[in-house]
């Protein structure tokens, strides 16, 4: 008799994957509240354009791989890709960029695989990455909530920005766009200025982090407890990616506080917090046993590091997670828990 075992996620707790994939959906709401508060319609706008994409992506690969419409397309996985890619994607960047995203997201990076539980790398990540290399001029232009204060950018017009490249009160997109918070730090660390005087001399920094971007964390923070409370996602990956983070960010800070930003500055500065409770806890792509998360999420969080301080890109998540995603099966191979009933030094 042959025993049957489907691929991954493997879900114990009852629920079903439509039923985690909703949980996970209604853990970024507040999030997506505070973010439209501070940079505007992009994101709604966004995640309406990747939502259809994805289903439609979905549907048309489902088809020509000759499989059901109606189980696949209801367990919401596609819909949580274009959630987190949309995320991703800077509020003012041409529909387009999005379309492609998401259907380069569901089609290379999950059903060429195979489908949900046979891709190795994150869906989302991959159709992030490959807009970031093609695209990096439409990826790095962000609207800062300062500029979004002093003009008058209602639904109509972000629409109208977004599909027909029209901006108000005869602006351009490089007149109303500006860095990130990460790719400001880099850029003028980079002409020899302390971590104090570009902080002090930008309006696009807050208290800690950007301002806007440091609150958004802050909801995808309790986001994210609210799924480890739930046991959707374990605390391994989330716990092991913030807590390498702010270690390394802590020693060289205290090293050299002129050079090197605040610990507190990497964890809400970019998309860390995102990855770790929504991105890197995948249950495909991420590893699997309990001392595997740990390592995991501590490699994310050094190469997250290690890109951001001496690389070419100011936030490195989606690089850190596809390479992880790499390991994860060698990494759960050398931390397979011991086997019940298995005695310590035998055979």
């Amino acid at each position: 008799m042959t025993l049957y075992t489907p691929p991954s996620p493997h879900i114990h707790s009852g629920q079903r994957i439509s039923g985690m994939m909703l949980r996970v959906m209604a853990a970024l709401i507040p999030a997506i509240i505070c973010y439209t508060w501070f940079f505007g319609w992009g994101l709604i706008i966004n995640t309406f354009i990747a939502v259809l994409t994805a289903v439609a992506s979905e549907a048309l690969m489902l088809k020509l791989r000759q499989r059901p419409l109606r189980p696949f397309l209801g367990d919401g996985s596609a819909v949580l890709t274009g959630m987190l890619l949309a995320f991703c994607i800077p509020p003012l960047a041409p529909w387009w960029i999005t379309v492609l995203g998401v259907a380069f997201a569901l089609i290379v990076g999950k059903h060429l695989y195979g489908g949900l539980g046979y891709n190795p790398f994150n869906p989302a990540m991959v159709g992030y990455v490959m807009l970031l290399i093609s695209f990096p001029l439409e990826m790095t232009s962000w609207m800062p909530p300062y500029i979004l204060e002093q003009l008058e950018i209602g639904f109509i017009d972000t629409l109208k920005m977004i599909f027909l490249n029209h901006f108000p009160y005869g602006l351009t997109i490089d007149a109303l766009s500006s860095a990130t918070p990460l790719d400001a730090m880099k850029t003028d660390l980079g002409l020899n200025k302390t971590v104090s005087e570009i902080m002090e001399s930008n309006a696009l920094f807050g208290d800690f982090a950007g301002t806007g971007w440091e609150w958004v964390g802050n909801w995808l923070l309790l986001g994210g407890v609210y799924l480890i409370y739930k046991r959707i996602i374990s605390w391994h990956i989330p716990l092991a990616i913030i807590g390498t983070l702010f270690v390394i960010g802590s020693f060289f800070f205290l090293m050299d506080p002129d050079t090197y930003p605040s610990p507190l500055f990497h964890i809400f500065g970019g998309a860390t917090i995102l990855a770790a409770f929504f991105i890197a806890t995948d249950p495909v792509s991420a590893s699997t046993t309990p001392k595997g998360r740990i390592v995991y999420g501590i490699g994310i969080g050094i190469i997250i590091y290690v890109i951001r301080a001496w690389g070419g890109y100011p936030d490195a998540v989606a690089f850190a997670v596809l390479l992880m995603n790499m390991a994860a099966p060698t990494i759960d191979y050398y931390t397979q828990p011991r086997v019940y009933g298995h005695a310590r030094g035998k055979d």
